[in-house]
């Protein structure tokens, strides 16, 4: 089991505003350790061993699905290459802790730089990636160059993900989440912080500005999820540009899209298979990993999810999402940032400035990079990560 060791860690408790601590009640923030018993590998081990394989079609290719020899390669790795241990190292390397927010316990990174001109940032990932997914910007963003800015990371695990734990209550969406990182953000003692997001964290820090305009200082996305209202004027004199990024869009949605359908839908159906069977939850979350990642990374993240038995809990945040009946409207105001690439969702500029009234940079990076950015084309995003808030503190 991952052990939580119960100690209050009393300088971050005593760095929140006492007017804040008398408001909130078991806010204690406790150091964490990921120690995943020696009895979950060797049963992950055996199960990965005994896989059954279903049919395929000869010379499909990945019409019907994720084709089973990149399942197998994986496989592979995951049961001959893949060190836990190493990687268990490599997260205990850094700070983690676990606070209970809303009901809920949060598992979160939070590493302080040296520097004290610092700014705070929360970094939120989405599915099916993980805490995994930034921390090759960590060193990079707290122990910059003299001359460059630098920053206090703060990175949590999505509620019903990884060392968060199942969720234990319905209603964890975007805009919960988003609340919950205001109140995590503020609790650690950060009156004035920053919100980058990828994948559903690019749904989430946005509505974090909405909560605490007086809080967020921008928000940095990798997508802008703006899409077609239906009006036909918004399709007047679109660039070239713009109409490949809808046509993609268009092919994604008819082709690749039906995740989304199942997992906003039934949840809980699927969530039998994948949590019974690694190779399930393995080809089930590999379709959102690009074939050009590492196997290392893709292993990594799926890893994750089945050690911390969040592979069905993680996926409701899509139901949730789908089922939000109150939340906020029209544009955001917060000042917005964009860092885009190729091998990502294409997000178009007029259908963005209609919901983000404060789109203050927007960048496009055709190189190296997709949609893991942060571990794909390292160098890039923080780059643009720095120069959007430079401009802003």
């Amino acid at each position: 089991m991952e052990r939580i060791v119960p100690l209050c860690y009393s300088e971050t408790e005593q760095s929140v505003p006492f007017r804040r601590r008398q408001a909130m009640t078991n806010t204690a923030i406790r150091p964490f350790r990921v120690e995943v018993a020696q009895a979950k590998l060797d049963d992950l081990a055996d199960r990965l061993r005994r896989a059954l394989w279903p049919s395929e079609l000869p010379g499909v290719g990945d019409a019907y699905g994720v084709p089973g020899d990149r399942v197998r390669s994986l496989a592979q790795h995951w049961l001959e290459e893949f060190d836990w241990r190493a990687f268990e190292a490599k997260l205990n390397a850094f700070p983690q802790f676990v606070t209970e927010i809303d009901g809920e316990d949060i598992h979160f990174l939070h590493v302080r730089s040296s520097r004290p001109d610092a700014t705070p940032l929360v970094m939120t990932h989405g599915w099916p990636g993980s805490v995994v997914e930034y921390l090759d910007v960590i060193a990079p963003l707290t122990e910059p160059a003299a001359d460059q800015p630098a920053f206090h990371v703060v990175v949590p695990s999505l509620p019903g993900f990884g060392f968060s734990g199942p969720t234990r209550s319905t209603g964890w969406n975007r805009y919960r989440t988003a609340a919950a990182w205001v109140e995590l953000m503020h609790r650690l003692g950060y009156e004035r912080y920053g919100a980058v997001g990828n994948d559903g964290g690019s749904m989430v820090s946005p509505e974090m500005g909405r909560l605490d305009p007086d809080g967020v200082i921008g928000v940095h996305v990798t997508q802008v999820f703006s899409f077609p209202s239906g009006d036909p004027a918004e399709f007047a004199d679109l660039s070239e540009a713009d109409l490949a990024a809808l046509q993609h869009l268009q092919w994604f949605m008819d082709n690749k899209f039906s995740f989304n359908q199942l997992h906003s839908q039934q949840p809980q159906t699927l969530a039998y298979a994948i949590t019974d069977s690694p190779i399930g939850l393995l080809a089930w979350n590999a379709q959102l990993f690009d074939e050009n990642l590492d196997a290392e990374f893709v292993v990594a993240n799926v890893a994750l999810y089945w050690l911390t038995g969040t592979a069905g809990s993680a996926i409701r945040f899509y139901y949730e999402d789908a089922h939000a009946t109150e939340h906020p409207t029209g544009p955001t105001t917060t000042p917005l940032g964009l860092a885009m690439f190729a091998g990502d969702f294409q997000s178009i500029r007029r259908f963005a400035d209609r919901d983000h009234k404060n789109i203050v940079s927007w960048n496009s990076y055709d190189g190296a990079g997709g949609h893991y950015a942060a571990h794909e084309a390292t160098d890039t995003l923080v780059a643009d990560i720095r120069r959007f808030y430079a401009q802003l503190v």
